[in-house]
């Protein structure tokens, strides 16, 4: 439904229940519709706002309540507009049906037809052929013949008692606002109704507009003279709220015929929320709690396995890292072994070697046991071993100069004769 409309004019405005501030306005609405040329050069277009501002210019001295975009084409534009009273319609239509437009930049001329808006309305016509026609329905019985009106879109505050301080709609309120045309059989507010499921099948919708800003209502009158009364009354019509301070504000509501069975034939009473109905929701309530106990039972079996399945994998992963911290440890361990191992062949060798150092600088030096250089040869072999090749450095060097003497001899006479070596050799 649409917004609410600020109204500045209520001289046309019909009491519906002054009480509670609401009355009916009558819908001043007409459509407009501006024929678009077609566009030769590519990339160029119609502003919808520069049309929008040339039918405001052609309604001399007026001006429209709303003018808003109903429809949009490559052929045509569709405006709605509203104007204050329903006096003007007629002068506005007159000033735009049949004119034209010509919009800068273009050459062409844009043709404007204008009407008065059609209000979607249910004829006597309708409601009569459906019922009677219905082979399921008697009409000699409430609720199976044309006797309830359905409204949507009716504000929740407009029909709130006052001293209970909610905005919640009230039966009480809109019994005591539709009263007006006859006595009232039976009301029913969907949105009250905490036990209500969509009805399909039924035209039966629980939806509300603008989130529970809105609410849809059924009234249902004890007599037909009633029914054909409050279908006059509001054909046409727009529903106005009055405040104490004067200013209105008016919004339009979705009437029909209830074309179905829906209320009950017993007074005060919902065939669809009582009795069996009513039964059937506790006993689904019921068993959607139990399915709701079921699956969270299910679901905390499901969480203690999974919680055991997860300490049974950690531990087994717990086991494996021990397994292999152990198994880190042992070869750890081995290389230990075999280091220390090899160590100890290197020492035996070291020693070995050095014991046979030992024996060999005893033998070249023919040393006693008890000779002051055993002790050295035990402190250090090596240093002993170098001192055993030196002495027998030393020993060679003595053999050889024994043996070169006599050569140095000879040289010496064969220089004094004057004749060299070699010439005596020969």
């Amino acid at each position: 439904m649409a917004a609410a409309t600020i109204v500045h004019d209520t001289s046309e405005a019909v009491e519906l229940c002054p009480p509670y501030g609401l009355y009916l306005k009558p819908i001043t609405k007409m459509t407009i519709s501006v024929a678009l040329p077609q566009l030769k050069q590519p990339g160029k277009s119609i502003s919808n706002w520069e049309v929008m501002e040339r039918l405001k210019g052609m309604v001399q001295h007026h001006q429209f309540s709303t003018l808003r975009i109903s429809k949009s084409t490559m052929d045509f534009i569709r405006f709605e507009g509203e104007v204050e009273n329903k006096s003007l319609v007629k002068s506005f239509l007159a000033c735009l049906d049949g004119k034209t437009i010509k919009l800068s930049g273009f050459s062409d001329i844009l043709k404007v037809r204008a009407a008065e808006f059609k209000v979607d309305f249910p004829t006597r016509h309708d409601w009569d052929s459906f019922f009677r026609d219905a082979k399921d329905m008697n009409e000699t019985l409430p609720g199976e013949r044309p006797d309830t009106i359905h409204l949507e879109g009716l504000p929740c505050k407009w029909f709130s008692l006052k001293e209970s301080g909610s905005e919640k709609p009230s039966e009480e309120v809109l019994v005591r606002v539709f009263e007006r045309f006859g006595e009232i059989r039976n009301v029913d507010i969907p949105m009250l109704d905490p036990y209500r499921e969509e009805m399909t099948g039924r035209n039966f919708h629980t939806f509300s507009f603008g989130g529970h800003l809105n609410f849809e209502a059924y009234v249902q009158y004890r007599e037909y003279a009633g029914f054909i009364q409050a279908m006059s009354a509001l054909r046409g019509m727009k529903l106005m709220f009055k405040g104490e301070d004067g200013k209105a504000v008016a919004c339009n509501i979705k009437l029909a015929s209830l074309l179905a069975r829906g209320l009950a034939r017993e007074p005060g009473r919902l065939s669809f929320v009582r009795g069996e109905k009513q039964k059937e929701l506790e006993e689904q309530e019921r068993e959607r709690k139990r399915e709701e106990k079921l699956r969270r039972r299910e679901q905390k079996q499901r969480d203690r396995e999974l919680r055991r399945s997860q300490k049974k994998l950690e531990k087994l992963q717990a086991e494996e890292q021990r397994k292999l911290q152990e198994r880190i440890r042992l070869e750890e361990r081995k290389l230990l072994l075999a280091q220390r191992n090899l160590q100890s062949i290197r020492l035996v060798a070291e020693l070995l070697s050095r014991a046979k150092t030992l024996i060999q600088a005893a033998a070249l030096l023919r040393l006693p046991r008890d000779h002051k250089l055993w002790f050295l040869l035990k402190l250090d072999p090596v240093a002993l071993m170098s001192l055993v090749l030196l002495d027998q450095e030393k020993r060679r060097g003595l053999r050889a100069l024994s043996i070169g003497e006599p050569a140095r001899r000879t040289q010496t006479r064969g220089a004094a004769s004057g004749h060299p070596q070699g010439d005596t050799v020969s």
